[in-house]
């Protein structure tokens, strides 16, 4: 870190930025992920932004806990949903049991079944979204040295998308 202007701020010659790590699959080069959570229609409900090298379920209980409250009919807002839906590299026992205890359903496949649990039918939706997010060259390349302005990158996408599903009255 840098004193700049009373303000810190990164080193110039410092590369990647906060919340990157070494991606997996690119060599070891600093990377960040993204982690999203999003209804049965692929409308984004929660995000989160980590170092490429973060595993996906680090990421499962932050994301549950940041879901807002859907307003809708009288009463108590909702804040959570009936069941999460997620691959092999959700299937710890751990994760299962505070899942469970929020009041959702996990249905997660086990990792030491044959593959053909049927959830790739419903898996597409978030890759959709990702698809949907990654348009946006500045989400797909990273190019911010800060997380923060990462985020709100990533805040203005998953905003994109949900005012793209909206109804055109102009066209109706």
């Amino acid at each position: 870190m840098v004193a700049c202007d009373r303000r810190r701020q990164p080193c110039a010659s410092k590369k990647g930025g906060s919340e990157t790590g070494p991606s997996p699959v690119d060599r070891g080069r600093k990377g960040s992920k993204h982690h999203l959570l999003v209804d049965a229609t692929g409308i984004p409900l929660a995000f989160t932004l980590t170092g490429g090298n973060r595993h996906d379920v680090t990421q499962l209980i932050p994301l549950l806990d940041r879901v807002p409250a859907v307003g809708g009919l009288a009463g108590r807002p909702r804040r959570r949903p009936d069941r999460v839906i997620g691959d092999r590299g959700y299937d710890y026992d751990k994760h299962r049991r505070l899942v469970r205890a929020r009041g959702i359903t996990p249905v997660i496949a086990r990792r030491s079944t044959e593959h053909g649990s049927g959830l790739g039918s419903v898996r597409w939706v978030v890759e959709r979204t990702f698809a949907h997010l990654h348009q946006f060259k500045r989400l797909l390349v990273r190019y911010e040295r800060r997380a923060e302005m990462h985020e709100a990158m990533l805040a203005l996408g998953c905003c994109l998308i949900c005012f793209r599903r909206l109804p055109n009255p102009i066209l109706q």
